[in-house]
């Protein structure tokens, strides 16, 4: 039986499985983001940055207000249930400002995110009895599940969402405009009542609320401190250099598939006194895989040559910092 499969078959099928696989890595990675909030954050009274603070801040704000609905969180709002209203009213809003395209991952986040929230069972005593020690583990560990979620080109939404929206109007960097939300966030915890587990006769309730702040900072900056350690480690990149006689199918399947920006210079083979194309790639190294799928379903006798680089800048990459 003859195998019809042409190179561009070969192409999408890799296209589509890097695509399923991108996806299963996002709702696996927000397994332990979803785990650390219901073991640790809520049932250690911390309200973090984001949406998952904005949920903590409902659940703690709503305690005792709906046992009939909810008794099994205590009367109080679900983190699902919220998480997955904000992130609905949001990508609504996306939708129609930033565009469908962002949306689409977001949203296969936020429903993987609602989900575990829902059949994670929420700790009444925090599996770490610390605060300090739990806001640095578990930020430790929310930030590293949140970079992996990032380096698949995905979202957990929340502020995500309200950065894009407000950059699409605004001259205002993606960054500042999540720091802002997340200092709002969590100066507000300020406001919340004293949860019945946590309260003793006489405490001074100034002083806990002002702790209840102070952890969350501290959650934050261990969260960010991994969240950026695992995106300089993960994001690396790397150089092609390509020859190949059939360099305009390559050139043309890596710019379709990849969505990386190509460039074809033209060369010579001193010994063969030949004129060449050849192809120049820069890509992120986990791209790297999928490249050579490339190359070998079009030209298994291409010659390449691959190189780490230090850093590359510009847009698909980092930008351009003023030292």
């Amino acid at each position: 039986m003859l195998n019809n499969t042409t190179p561009r078959d070969t192409i999408l099928h890799h296209s589509m499985v890097k695509t399923i696989r991108e996806y299963l890595m996002i709702v696996l990675a927000l397994f332990p983001f979803a785990l650390m909030v219901n073991w640790i954050f809520v049932p250690q009274n911390v309200v973090g940055a984001g949406l998952t603070g904005i949920c903590s801040i409902i659940y703690y704000a709503t305690q005792g207000f709906f046992t009939d609905l909810f008794p099994e969180y205590g009367g109080s709002i679900p983190l699902w249930i919220s998480s997955l209203t904000i992130n609905t009213i949001l990508l609504i809003i996306a939708a129609l400002t930033v565009g469908w395209k962002f949306c689409v991952r977001t949203l296969v986040g936020a429903l993987a995110l609602a989900f575990w929230y829902r059949v994670i069972p929420m700790r009444s005593e925090p599996l770490i009895n610390d605060p300090v020690t739990a806001c640095i583990v578990g930020g430790v560990i929310f930030g590293m599940s949140l970079g992996i979620v990032m380096l698949n080109n995905g979202s957990s939404g929340g502020t995500d969402i309200v950065a894009m929206i407000v950059n699409n109007y605004k001259d205002v960097s993606l960054g500042k405009v999540m720091v802002i939300c997340d200092a709002v966030i969590i100066a507000s915890s300020y406001f919340l009542p004293i949860p019945e587990q946590f309260y003793v006769e006489g405490m001074d309730v100034v002083d806990f609320k002002i702790k209840r702040i102070l952890y969350g900072l501290c959650m934050t900056v261990s969260y960010t401190a991994a969240l950026d350690w695992i995106m300089s480690r993960m994001r690396q990149s790397v150089q092609f250099f390509i020859f190949s006689t059939k360099y305009d199918e390559i050139a043309t399947a890596i710019n379709q598939t990849v969505h990386r920006g190509v460039t074809v210079l033209d060369g010579m083979g001193w010994y063969s006194q030949q004129p060449i194309r050849v192809v120049t790639v820069l890509a992120r190294k986990q791209e790297s895989q999928l490249i050579f799928r490339i190359i070998k379903t079009i030209d298994p006798n291409a010659f390449v040559s691959q190189a780490n680089v230090s850093g590359v800048f510009g847009e698909g990459f980092d930008t351009i910092k003023n030292k």
